[in-house]
């Protein structure tokens, strides 16, 4: 058109100038159009799950759980996810306060179901669960929660500071009460090392600090709210051998003078137990001490032990 003279060169510039300006602003405005689809989408997932109603929820006469000891039972508990499918069949258990108790069994058996249904994540089928002689179907979620401390495999901590994290449970603790159980779950030497000490920030989950910290961490959050049960799931299952001399001292300060029920896979965890239960399958097939479960020639915990005994490299 220029050579043709049909318009000037300035005319060709300029509009080739004006195309240019107007690139980047419809560029952004298909990014946008893109995002708010994104977005709608995302906020129509997060809002079907807060509009769900939980599956567990109070008794219209639900009444509060007093300081419990710590004796737990469990009374022909039947539980499945879905219907038709038992995760976990004729589960009778009594424990008494301050025992520990550890949960034995292969992949699968439903250990870790067994020890959900105790803050009623799920509501058993059949049967009972009774704490100090109250149904917990028949007490309030948040006060059988409150006394119920919890040390997962994976402990997730938030984006803040270790002393955040710690008091996460009990916003108002002092800094002395924080400190002392951080000392009684063998972490405050590591916290005291860093630079910024307990206002150390932490990544999101953790990610700058090892698994075995994870976990002190998360003992020394469960301690400052001093429940009155603990269930500790494999908490020892993802460190080395050397960051599990520190947890072991940490745990026998953790489980001391309280109801204590354990999974795990090291064999320090089960000798020391007061009872051992082992799952196969969801039912309880053996039950008993160390020792008296070890007689059994055939017995599958037998088999068990002497399985982890060959992996960690010990002797029989």
């Amino acid at each position: 058109l220029v050579i043709e003279g049909t318009i000037s060169l300035g005319m060709m510039a300029g509009f080739l100038s004006y195309i240019a300006m107007l690139t980047r602003p419809v560029r952004q405005t298909g990014m946008m159009i893109n995002l708010s689809s994104q977005a709608v989408a995302a906020a129509e997932r997060i809002f079907d799950v807060l509009d769900m109603s939980p599956e567990v929820k109070d008794s219209p006469d639900a009444r509060n759980l007093p300081t419990v000891d710590g004796k737990v039972e469990f009374k022909d508990v039947n539980f499945s996810y879905k219907e038709g499918k038992q995760v976990l069949k004729d589960i009778d258990i009594d424990v008494e306060p301050g025992e520990t108790v550890a949960i034995v069994g292969p992949t699968g058996a439903g250990k870790s179901t067994l020890l959900h249904l105790i803050p009623r994540f799920y509501d058993v089928d059949e049967g009972k669960i009774m704490i100090d002689g109250h149904d917990i179907k028949e007490v309030t979620i948040d006060s059988l929660r409150e006394q119920v401390g919890i040390v997962l495999q994976h402990t997730f901590l938030f984006g803040a500071s270790i002393r955040e994290n710690i008091s996460y449970g009990r916003p108002d603790a002092s800094m002395d009460e924080i400190i002392e159980c951080a000392k009684i779950a063998q972490i405050h030497d590591f916290i005291e090392s860093l630079p910024l000490g307990y206002e150390t920030p932490l990544g999101e989950r953790g990610v700058d600090i090892s698994g075995g910290q994870k976990q002190r961490l998360a003992m020394a959050r469960v301690l400052l709210t001093d429940p009155g049960l603990l269930i500790l799931d494999e908490p020892t299952s993802s460190v080395d051998v050397e960051t599990e001399d520190r947890m072991q001292e940490a745990m026998r300060e953790v489980i001391k003078d309280r109801t204590t029920f354990v999974i795990a896979h090291r064999l320090w965890t089960v000798q020391n137990s007061d009872k051992i239960f082992v799952l196969k399958k969801g039912r309880i097939v053996e039950r008993g001490k160390h020792d008296e479960l070890l007689e059994k020639e055939d017995g599958f915990y037998r088999k068990i032990y002497q399985q982890v005994l060959k992996e960690e490299g010990g002797d029989s």
